[in-house]
């Protein structure tokens, strides 16, 4: 059993989300690091992609970078490797908070991330997520049959019903469910809200 889970272990992907304020007067010379250490980061064995969000608000200059493993193994040979660390060190005095987390579960993809410091997430209740699942997928069952369904009728059943799973899925990963996640991040994420206002 205890070897299984360690082969189970080494062979799952992993998602790492890391969160950086920036000194909003060196957001230039931490864009030129960003793509220098990604730059490295392609060169490990079981990288699979970064991708690097830009801040939405210009008063809070937040990166959230996203970067994805093959498996355990190769994310710690990345972390632990003498030039990541180089690279760490050149970043002094550019970022003013970082902070990293590890994706805990696959339903993360279906919420957007948190605009703040990621040392204190915590993963909303499994209630929440459902609720929240509902009221986004609900609305779009309707209109997936309201829109789709004149043109579907000759289709079949099955192959009507994929095509009505297609619509909403695509929908439901954006815009709906990052903007719903959005809009409900004060319930989702209260102590990350709380955190932010206490720094504003």
């Amino acid at each position: 059993m205890y070897e299984s889970s360690q082969d189970c272990e080494a062979t799952t992907p992993i998602t790492l989300v890391i969160s950086e304020v920036i000194d909003p007067n060196r957001i230039q010379e931490y864009e030129a690091w960003t793509k220098g250490i990604n730059q490295v980061a392609q060169q490990f064995n079981g990288f699979l992609g970064v991708e690097v969000i830009s801040p939405r608000d210009a008063g809070y200059p937040e990166y959230v970078v996203i970067v994805k493993f093959e498996n355990y193994n190769s994310f710690r040979t990345w972390m632990t490797s003498p030039i990541y660390h180089e690279w760490l060190e050149k970043s002094r005095g550019l970022i003013a908070v970082r902070s990293t987390q590890q994706l805990p579960s696959g339903l993360e993809m279906w919420f957007s991330l948190p605009k703040n410091k990621w040392t204190d997430y915590t993963e909303p209740p499994y209630y929440k997520k459902v609720i929240l699942g509902v009221l986004a997928v609900y609305p779009l069952i309707l209109l997936s049959n309201f829109l789709l369904n004149p043109f579907l009728q000759n289709f079949g059943y099955f192959l009507s019903l994929l095509i009505s799973v297609i619509f909403v899925s695509a929908l439901l990963t954006y815009p709906v469910m990052p903007q719903l996640t959005k809009l409900f991040r004060f319930w989702l994420y209260p102590s990350l809200a709380r955190r932010k206002s206490s720094i504003k």
